[in-house]
């Protein structure tokens, strides 16, 4: 089984999007199975994260922004890439050093995900996006 979610973001951090996916996951009435996601854009990435405690995203976000600041920031101005704004080579920069793809095991019709583990799409552009990623269920 395939199918594609379409995270709209409203600029750079983390959004949450475990549910669509448990949804989708248990309507497609699998058992076992290995569920694959793929982010079809790079400029963001995908994590799975602590869901408990929103200072989590909160601090890697600040953290991400700090080890790979805007182009504008004087310790980048090697960075050549700058066609769409101070912020675009730093995005792809940081999608590079993180996942865009996940493997998660399917258990009785469930994500085998810790208790406090969330699907996260982590958008590294400052401007809202709508991001696509494909699933693959098998």
């Amino acid at each position: 089984m395939q199918t594609e979610f379409t995270i709209s973001t409203r600029g750079a951090g983390l959004y949450e999007f475990t549910g669509q996916v448990a949804d989708w996951v248990a309507r497609s009435g699998a058992g076992a199975a290995l569920l694959t996601l793929f982010v079809r854009h790079t400029s963001a990435s995908l994590l799975i994260q602590e869901n408990a405690d929103p200072e989590v995203q909160t601090d890697l976000h600040a953290y991400f922004e700090r080890l790979v600041p805007p182009t504008t920031d004087p310790s980048m101005s090697y960075l050549t890439h700058t066609y769409e704004g101070p912020d675009d080579m730093p995005a792809h920069i940081k999608a590079a050093m993180m996942p865009v793809s996940l493997s998660i095991p399917v258990t009785d019709g469930r994500m085998a995900l810790g208790t406090w583990q969330g699907l996260y799409l982590f958008e590294h552009r400052r401007a809202p996006h709508d991001r696509r990623i494909a699933a693959h269920l098998g």
